[in-house]
């Protein structure tokens, strides 16, 4: 059986999963869109940023991101001045690093299904008098939806999987910051094999289970419009 602790664990992954997957899913679409249409010299620069965190270290990610969200940080000392305190250690903390973390499954996606939309149907739209919002909310994004979908259930599962910018900027507090894998970590180092077990098997389920809706509706035919 799961302990109390494991449980605990569980629904923080879940809320934090669920947190950080809506948050990139509002920054995370103009930037995509903006990297699918636009020319611009900064265009490749910022690509490269968005996917650092597919090469680079969870804890050197974690580190920076500590340092900044620290009291002597630019952020920390913003949140400070806004009377907020400072993010590390706190849910809100790992919130913030895991949508660094997972920007590039919700970004890249969406560029890519964006790209696949094309010109036409967005030529065609202008000319039958829609504005530039309008095309985008009508006939971007529903075309795209395939792409929304694969990025929501990218980031989420990949949200889930954390554990080095979690451990760095959200430490181990039970209720704050012990996710799933923190917990897992915990279990293992007490030499408690048993529930290290249980809690990896739960999770190897559901990484399987996500991964099977993905592909299998990805390879349902869709219909265009």
């Amino acid at each position: 059986m799961l302990t109390a602790e494991d449980l605990a664990a569980l629904w923080l992954t879940a809320r934090l999963a669920g947190v950080v997957t809506l948050i990139l899913l509002l920054l995370g679409t103009p930037l995509a869109w903006w990297l699918a249409r636009s020319r611009a010299r900064l265009k490749a620069p910022i690509a490269a940023v968005v996917a650092l965190p597919l090469v680079l270290p969870p804890t050197v990610l974690g580190f920076y991101l500590l340092l900044a969200l620290g009291p002597r940080g630019p952020i920390g000392q913003l949140t400070q001045t806004l009377g907020l305190g400072t993010l590390p250690f706190t849910f809100w903390g790992i919130v913030v690093a895991s949508v660094f973390y997972s920007l590039p499954f919700m970004v890249q996606p969406l560029q890519g299904a964006f790209e696949a939309v094309g010109e036409r149907p967005l030529e065609a739209a202008a000319t039958l008098g829609a504005g530039p919002l309008d095309a985008f909310l009508s006939v971007a994004v529903p075309l795209a939806a395939p792409g929304f979908v694969t990025a929501c259930i990218l980031t989420f599962a990949h949200t889930v999987g954390e554990f080095g910018v979690v451990l760095m900027v959200g430490g181990n507090l039970p209720g704050v910051s012990r996710v799933v894998s923190v917990q897992i970590y915990d279990h293992v180092a007490a030499l408690e094999y048993g529930q290290a077990h249980r809690l990896a098997a739960v999770m190897l389920v559901f990484s399987f289970l996500t991964l099977l809706a993905l592909y299998g509706w990805r390879a349902r035919p869709h219909k265009d419009g």
